[in-house]
Formats: structure tokens, sequence, C-alpha cells
């Protein structure tokens, strides 16, 4: 590597050295995205082989969540003890684990085991790839290279439901017997080894977090990468960092996130407000439930996952367009758009699905209802992917001090995965009492979402990490 330059000086980095780093971070994203996602075409495949009743089912596809929610909550004082680049090892390895589990499960309560060790690496892998990457990414660029983490998630998902759709296809059926005699279905869990091993490899070949580095006192190689990959004054932002370090334990523990309002900083608390909010507004239901939920009104299992796939290529254009608008209006005007975007779409949805009639105990969709229902769902994945999805990881991996963010972001992510289970968990019993009430419960908190940001949020475009206050209120608004 580079010698750091001299004291005062500013150097200029090539962004594609940093991006191909900020991409292998991202890469677990990718598993978390897919990892999660997988399970949507074989929903029904295991239900029906397993026997599964509805509660079973709906835990079993939520199980993850809970590896998930306790994978978060341990990575961040995990990655300030041990390392950034070694929880992403880690995570792989659970990936794989879980992947081998999962396609040679025997029954439904060994198959969500293996999922909650696949929820333990995603959980993992959410805290630490938008900490690492706004900890190597130069200031002016860290919402874009923030955004790549988003942009995984739903490349993943895509991928995801894409090999679904392509084993059903080439299977006849996710319970069909197909490659070695194993069904479809068990092909969908173990085609997560290709990424899983991809990720593991490429992350041994990218550096350790400076900000980890100097609260390790290991500044000369901290120094290190900073010119190679943040650029700027290296001994000003050395010295910044150390700084704001100071007093920070050998040891992280979450009492370092205690503050006078309901035991937590107001920082924290924001940075969790925002975690439940991304999924009480019921994005993941989309992705968890949406190939069952069209066959639920009318199209076929085939047509379902096709759908499903053309909402997830959605996510991610949608994704990009908020990649290239990130850094230039900022973070609190995307999740405003977005906020009252989901709001009208998901009032919509509410309507369709509230006023549609009932045959056989499910929904039917005629004529103008099931085009309005698919125009207002795409167009939801629209207004998320743009806004909530990656901006919300941004702020999170942005918004915290030094001093506190591996730790805070693992609190915030823990809450987000505990609110993303209870939306998991309750969306089979509020749609068996009616579509309309379950999307009638996400309208309600997209309204909520929009008078969150107008409040509580505020703008870290451009601002360095050390700037960045344990205390919300004192950061400015724009």
């Amino acid at each position: 590597m580079s010698s750091a330059p001299a004291s005062g000086s500013d150097i200029s980095v090539p962004i594609a050295r940093v991006v191909l780093v900020a991409a292998t971070a991202a890469l677990g994203g990718f598993l978390f995205g897919f990892d999660t996602a997988v399970i949507n075409g074989a929903v029904s495949a295991i239900g029906e082989q397993f026997g599964a009743g509805p509660f079973l089912l709906g835990f079993s596809v939520a199980s993850a969540l809970i590896g998930c929610a306790i994978g978060a909550w341990f990575a961040g004082r995990i990655a300030d003890r041990f390392g950034r680049v070694r929880v992403m090892l880690l995570a792989a390895a659970l990936f794989v684990i879980s992947a081998l589990g999962c396609g040679f499960a025997f029954g439904i309560w060994d198959l969500s085991f293996w999922r909650i060790v696949g929820g333990l690496g995603v959980g993992a892998a959410s805290v630490i790839a938008p900490a690492y990457i706004a900890e190597v990414s130069p200031p002016e660029h860290r919402g874009r290279l923030g955004s790549l983490q988003q942009m995984a998630i739903v490349t993943g998902i895509f991928v995801a439901l894409l090999t679904d759709a392509a084993i059903v296809a080439a299977a006849g059926s996710a319970t069909a017997p197909w490659l070695l005699g194993l069904e479809a279905w068990r092909w969908m869990f173990l085609s997560e080894l290709v990424p899983a091993v991809i990720y593991g490899l490429l992350a041994l070949t990218i550096p350790e977090s400076p900000r980890y580095l100097i609260a390790r006192g290991e500044m000369k190689k901290a120094k290190e990468v900073l010119t190679r990959y943040v650029g700027g004054n290296v001994e000003k932002t050395s010295t910044d960092i150390l700084k704001t370090v100071e007093g920070k334990p050998d040891r992280p523990r979450f009492s370092i996130l205690r503050g006078s309002k309901f035991g937590l900083l107001p920082i924290v608390w924001i940075g969790i407000g925002l975690s439940v909010l991304q999924q009480f507004t019921g994005i993941n239901v989309i992705f968890y439930y949406s190939s069952t939920l069209w066959q639920a009104v009318g199209f076929t299992e085939q047509d379902s996952l096709t759908i499903t796939v053309i909402t997830s290529v959605t996510n991610i254009v949608t994704t990009i367009v908020a990649i290239l608008l990130i850094d230039r209006i900022g973070r609190r005007p995307l999740l405003l758009v977005g906020a009252m975007g989901q709001f009208v779409c998901l009032a919509v949805l509410t309507v369709v699905f509230a006023t549609a009639p009932i045959v056989n105990g499910e929904p039917v969709l005629e004529g103008a209802a099931g085009t309005t229902a698919l125009l207002a769902a795409n167009l939801y994945v629209v207004f998320f992917g743009a806004s909530w999805g990656p901006v919300v990881w941004v702020l999170l991996g942005e918004m915290f001090s030094n001093r506190i963010r591996a730790v805070a972001l693992s609190v915030a992510a823990a809450a987000q995965w505990a609110a993303n289970f209870v939306i998991s968990t309750t969306f089979p019993a509020l749609a068996a009492v009616g579509l309309g009430l379950a999307y009638g419960v996400y309208t309600f908190f997209a309204f909520v979402a929009i008078f969150f940001v107008i409040r509580f949020v505020r703008e870290t475009k451009g601002r360095t990490l050390e700037s960045m206050s344990d205390d919300g209120r004192s950061e400015v608004r724009t």
C-alpha cells in the first residue's frame, strides 16, 4: 500500500478502487436478499411435503428472522472486538451451513432451525456491510456507495426469485424430483452455496476499516487504508477519528448507548424508528408471500413467480435511481417522497382487496381490479426502492458517531429484523381475516412514516463521519 501523505496535503482516490471494496462488502447484502427471498418459491411445496399448517408454515418462513435479529444484535460488538472483515467471514460460513441444512432438511422443524442459522449470517451481514462501507468511503460518495448495500439486497432477491422460477420451469413444479432425485425446492436452498463461497473468498481480499484500526491503536495501517481508499487530508482525518474514539471501551458494551431519553441516546431511537417503519409498511410481505398471494387471487404458480420476478426487477431499477440521487438531493427528501408514495399505493391496495368479492374463502380480483392491484403493488416497490430501501441503510451506516456506530447499528438492525418478524408472522393471520385489513395496517404505518421523517430525521449528506453526534437534535436539518 501507499505510504501516508504529508500533513496538510490532500489526495484523490480513484472511485473505481473504492467501488470494488464497497461492492465486496455489499455481497453480504446480496446473500441477505437471496437467503430471505429464496423460500418464496418453496413455501407451498414445503407445506405440502411436510404437512405443515398455516402457523407452522408461517413460522418456517419467518424463522430466519429470529436468527437475523440475534445475529444483528451481537454483530456490532463482535465487529468492534475482532474487526469488520472477520464478521464477514463468519457470515459467509453461516450461509454455507444454512444452505446445506435447508437443502437436506428432514422436516419442518429442522428446516426452521437451519433457516435460523442462515438468519444469523443475514443479521451479521446487515450490520457489517453498511458500517464498513461508510467507514471506507469518501464523504462525497458515501451515499452512493452505501446504496450498494440495498442494490446488492434487491439483486439477491431478484436472483433468488429468478432461480426459483428457473428451477420450477425445469422440474415442472416445486415438489417434483429434479437433479440427483432431490425435490426442486431443495435445490432452491442449495443454490445459495455458490454466492456464499464467493463472498467468503472475496472478503479475504479487502482491507480492514480504518476507524476500527485506529480504535485498536493501529494508526499506521489505518493511514494506509485512508490513503488508498478514502483520500482527502489523511493526517487530519486520522486525528479526527482518534478524537472520536477516545474513551471507547476495548470490549464494547451496550451501556455506551445509554441516554436520558427512555434509556437510550436520541440518535439511537431515531435509528430504531427508521428501521421499524421501513418494515412496518409491509415491504417484505411482497417478497416473502407474493407468489402465494398472486396464486390466491387467480394467477397460476408459474405466472405468480414471473410476476414476483418482475417486481424484483422493478426494485433493482428504482434502487439505481436512488444511487443517482442520494448524494445530489440528500437522504431526507428521498425518505419523505418515498413515504408519501408508499402511503398512496398501499391505500389503493387496501381498497382493492377490501372490496374484492370472496370466492371459496379467497378474494378474486376481477377485471380492472387485478390490473390496479398489480400496478399499485409495483408502484409501491418503486417508491420503496428509490427511498426507504437504500436510504435507511445509508443512514444507519453514517448517522452514528464513531464511538457507538457498530453497537448502535446492531440495535437498530436487530429492531428492524424484529419488526420484519412481526410483519411476516402476522400477515397470514391478517390475510385470513381479509387482505384489506392487512394492507390497511401497512397504510397506517406509511402515514406515520411521513411525520416521523418531518419531525426526527436530519440530513447527513456531505458530512464527515467524525461530525456525527450522539444527540440527534444537534445535527443540522436541511
